[in-house]
């Protein structure tokens, strides 16, 4: 494969994975390779990262399809083996790990020697017969026999060397180890995922291999580390989204025409309004109400909804959330401002009266929150409901929902399902989308541009 080839691959790879990539960064990334020396990888990295990669975020992803495209190495031509330690072809388990244990507290300084000991233990331990001709590969087994983890209490005794235990020296000593056996295993994994691509294509591994960047992470799929992640982004997007805001305001019009000072101011050109008045524009800033469905399956979109609703309350007069599973309660109080994130939402499961049988039901849950706290919307209210409008066939009280977005300034109706799921099964969203129009919002990206929209 040409360098043109690895290019245009690598190119359409990062776009497929969801890294925004134009096709004018694309020609600047073509134009940095002609004033570096090819021959070092890292420089080739390093100019693809600087043209290409916009967030750090997007960085992992990254240098997971670099490795992928450019390789530091093919099966069969390593180069030279490392001339110390022992033959990792033919040397017992116990000299290995000693090798090991040697090289991850050196990672810092010679990396390249860990990384060329980590495929040596791939191609000893990571091989599995699959058919006659090929070969599957894993990282599992190369891991379990060298059990690097259970090198550390050795490397600490090494390191401190007879140093008191539990203070300073032990914490550097300790993370030391530990980025040690982190880049050790990210090195077994590359090397994995380098030899699946050799004999089964890079692009098919690629799509495989790269989970798409954080906020364009679907809510429903998400990982408790990515929900984790979520949380840290909150006050950040909050923070951009109210930038934009201003902007936006700052931009748009000025004010309705004032046309008695604007006639009067034409007196003194002889009738002719050449300068014109306009009325001061009156800043809007409406109250917020958010109507969250909070169950299991749409925990983590509404949690981290919620969350984003409270980083923007700068933005609004008064924010209300009452959540819901199939009766209302609401949940204002867990938000208050300066609360710890986790904290509020385990306060939220614990102690917020949502649940009486413990499956969904909309239209129970509108009509109590009507009669419950239905003067909670009003004239300069904006109702936001926010939920997969999956009742588990119970009547879905359209009345009474007509009757609440009809007493609200605005209504809005987040659902975190494709559109192409819509109406199947027990969801009612045709019907509920009849009286409040509902969005997709399915990931950071449509969250934010709802919101830039809804403020």
């Amino acid at each position: 494969m040409s360098l043109l080839d690895r290019h245009v691959g690598f190119v359409h790879a990062l776009r497929e994975a969801g890294l925004p990539v134009s096709p004018a960064e694309g020609l600047d990334a073509a134009r940095a390779l002609q004033v570096i020396d090819l021959t070092e990888r890292e420089s080739l990295r390093a100019a693809y990262a600087a043209t290409l990669v916009k967030r750090p975020s997007h960085r992992p992803g990254f240098d997971t399809l670099f490795d992928l495209w450019f390789p530091a190495s093919t099966t069969g031509l390593y180069g030279s083996r490392p001339a110390a330690g022992p033959d990792p072809r033919t040397a017992e388990v116990p000299e290995l790990r000693d090798r090991l244990a040697e090289l991850l507290l050196e990672a810092g300084e010679r990396p390249g020697e860990l990384d060329a000991f980590a495929r040596e233990m791939v191609e000893r331990f990571g091989r599995q017969p699959a058919s006659p001709g090929r070969q599957n590969w894993f990282s599992y087994p190369v891991l379990r026999a060298l059990s690097p983890e259970t090198l550390m209490a050795r490397l600490l005794a090494e390191v401190l060397a007879g140093a008191e235990r539990g203070g300073l020296a032990e914490k550097v000593a300790r993370e030391r180890v530990t980025r040690g056996i982190r880049r050790f295993e990210e090195a077994v994994s590359t090397d994995v995922r380098r030899r699946i691509a050799e004999e089964s294509g890079i692009e098919r591994i690629a799509r495989s291999a790269v989970r798409p960047p954080l906020e364009q992470v679907d809510f429903l799929r998400t990982t408790k580390a990515d929900l984790a992640r979520l949380r840290r982004e909150v006050h950040p997007l909050a923070r951009r989204l109210a930038a934009r805001l201003t902007v936006k305001h700052r931009l748009g019009h000025r004010g309705r025409l004032d046309f008695r000072r604007t006639v009067r101011a034409s007196l003194s050109t002889g009738g002719v309004p050449l300068t014109t008045h306009l009325k001061p524009r009156r800043p809007h800033k409406p109250e917020l109400v958010v109507l969250c469905d909070v169950s299991d399956s749409v925990a983590s979109f509404a949690h981290f909804t919620l969350l984003l609703t409270y980083a923007l309350r700068e933005q609004f007069t008064k924010v209300r959330a009452f959540g819901f599973v199939d009766t209302v309660d609401e949940i204002t109080r867990f938000f208050v401002p300066g609360a710890d994130v986790a904290e509020a939402m385990t306060r939220l499961a614990q102690e917020a009266d949502m649940v009486r049988f413990g499956r969904t039901d909309y239209g129970r849950a509108f009509e109590r929150f009507a009669e419950r706290y239905g003067d909670a919307v009003g004239p300069k209210t904006s109702l936001l409901i926010l939920g997969d409008a999956r009742s588990n066939y119970q009547p879905p009280a359209l009345e009474t929902l007509r009757r609440l977005s009809a007493g609200a300034r605005h209504a809005y109706w987040l659902n975190p399902e494709p559109v192409a799921q819509w109406d199947t099964g027990d969801s009612s969203a045709t019907a509920y989308g009849g009286i409040v129009p509902m969005h997709e919002c399915r990931n950071v990206v449509q969250l934010s541009a709802f919101i830039e929209e809804l403020a």
